[in-house]
């Protein structure tokens, strides 16, 4: 860009020629420093001592003598912007530009969307909301060649992030900054923003969806509840029979059957009241375990 501003010609315009010399050789120390020497402070002011002997030529009626001057002077405020950002001044940047330009329509399309953009990037975009807006309005501009650009940019970085959903709408909707299928897409995606922000479910409408989740289940969670009211009665079934087990005719049981069998011979007489009891013992066991179901099935 700087060897196109470079290519200014004496016989244009000779205000401009003379004026745009001095504005030329500080916009190329203005980029060295920015971008070589890495010195933002000197950077800016070396911008700002540009811009304002840009300020000191008169209004060129010349197509040609204009657009040089304003690309002149927007690469200066181009250069200017990045040094204030990193300086971490970006909350200044808007007014350090609107200095020069006076109104936010009579900026260029090039800031503009820098501005935008910086803004975007930390997460400020209200403070361009106003500034954009009215420069889109403006008849002038919306013959620029970055008039579409500049749209786009603030729509979806400023409007919509913002949920200003009606000016995204009619902005979508603006044939000089889109064509017909930019115009669609555009709204397709404030429509899609919009549903986005909007609240998931309201507060009443809780108990209505699990009204409806009840009367028209997942089969996934339909199965899943089944089987666990199976383990559940699987559980309380073997609790019921472990309850109802007669461990203490069990132990007794055992220790009989010690007793009987290690500790007592058989074959003495004394042995057989204890073999008796046992017999008895057996028998209260099988009609306490198993009686009502034998007793059953012997009447089928």
């Amino acid at each position: 860009m700087i060897r196109r501003l470079g290519s200014v010609q004496a016989g244009s315009s000779p205000v401009l020629y003379q004026g745009s010399a001095q504005a030329l050789c500080l916009l190329d120390t203005a980029t060295e420093l920015l971008m070589v020497r890495r010195d933002f402070r000197a950077a800016l002011e070396t911008c700002e001592r540009g811009l304002e002997s840009v300020a000191g030529f008169p209004e060129q009626e010349d197509l040609c003598s204009s657009f040089r001057y304003g690309e002149v002077k927007a690469a200066l405020c181009i250069i200017g912007i990045q040094a204030l950002a990193e300086l971490n001044k970006w909350r200044v940047v808007l007014e350090w530009v609107l200095q020069y330009y006076g109104a936010p329509e009579k900026m260029s399309a090039k800031i503009m969307q820098m501005c935008i953009l910086l803004y975007t990037k930390v997460e400020e975009s209200s403070i361009i909301l106003e500034s954009g807006g009215d420069w889109l309005k403006s008849p002038a501009n919306q013959s620029l060649p970055g008039f579409g650009t500049v749209a786009e940019l603030y729509l979806l970085h400023v409007l919509i992030p913002l949920g200003r959903f009606t000016e995204a709408e009619s902005l979508a909707g603006n044939s000089a900054a889109f064509s017909e299928e930019q115009r669609h897409l555009a709204l397709e995606i404030v429509e899609c923003k919009r549903e986005e922000s909007r609240p998931k479910s309201p507060p009443g409408s809780s108990q209505g969806e699990d009204s409806t989740n009840s009367t028209d289940p997942n089969p996934v969670t339909q199965r899943f509840q089944v089987m666990v009211r199976l383990l559940h009665r699987s559980v309380l079934v073997v609790r019921k029979g472990l309850y109802s087990f007669p461990f203490q005719k069990v132990a007794l049981v055992a220790v009989l059957l010690y007793l009987l069998l290690l500790r007592t011979d058989p074959t003495l007489p004394s042995a057989f009241p204890w073999i008796s009891s046992l017999l008895q013992m057996f028998r209260q066991m099988w009609d306490a375990m198993f009686a009502p179901y034998y007793r059953a099935n012997i009447s089928h």
